[in-house]
């Protein structure tokens, strides 16, 4: 997961552009890359994970991080975040929101986490979403987030899929 998923996770920190005194939520972190992408950026990196297992991995990956206070890891998942609102600048996702149980829930969680002029970035390898990305878009859209922009991205590799990717903003 961490060499199969590492580009896209450092493109979709890249596109999210997260500034150095922002706040970024990362949503299924897997192994930490995008995570450890996100805090040499960020003043503060939240990872969420529902697995254990995954945030340990962040622990080990980002130790250094967690320890300076750049990082912190919950055991939480998108749409139950335990964050306050308003709380994240930026939500990035990478091959997590097929695996969201209630879509709308955790779109409409997201945004609740999000400071106005938040923006989310998610990435899903196209073939196992169940909808196409203009249907996710619109669903986003139904949470509230507005100027939503969708695009594939072909990560590089023989064997990498093609991505649907999404970004969003919580209006001002």
């Amino acid at each position: 997961m961490a060499r199969g998923n590492a580009a896209t996770e450092r493109h979709v920190v890249s596109v999210a552009k997260p500034g150095p005194e922002e706040t970024v939520l990362v949503v299924g972190p897997g192994p930490g890359v995008g995570l450890e992408a996100a805090a040499e950026r960020a003043r503060l990196v939240i990872g969420i994970d529902p697995s254990r297992e995954m945030l340990d991995l962040c622990r080990k990956r980002c130790a250094d991080a967690i320890r300076s206070g750049n990082v912190l890891l919950r055991h939480a998942t998108a749409a139950r975040t335990g964050l306050n609102a308003e709380t994240a600048d930026v939500v990035l996702s990478v091959n997590n929101v097929h695996l969201w149980e209630d879509r709308a829930a955790a779109f409409a969680e997201l945004y609740r986490v999000l400071r106005p002029g938040g923006r989310i970035v998610l990435s899903a390898h196209e073939k196992w979403l169940s909808v196409s990305r203009h249907a996710l878009a619109a669903e986003t859209e139904d949470a509230g987030f507005t100027d939503t922009q969708t695009w594939t991205w072909q990560p590089p590799g023989p064997l990498a899929a093609r991505a649907a990717q999404l970004r969003a903003w919580r209006p001002s």
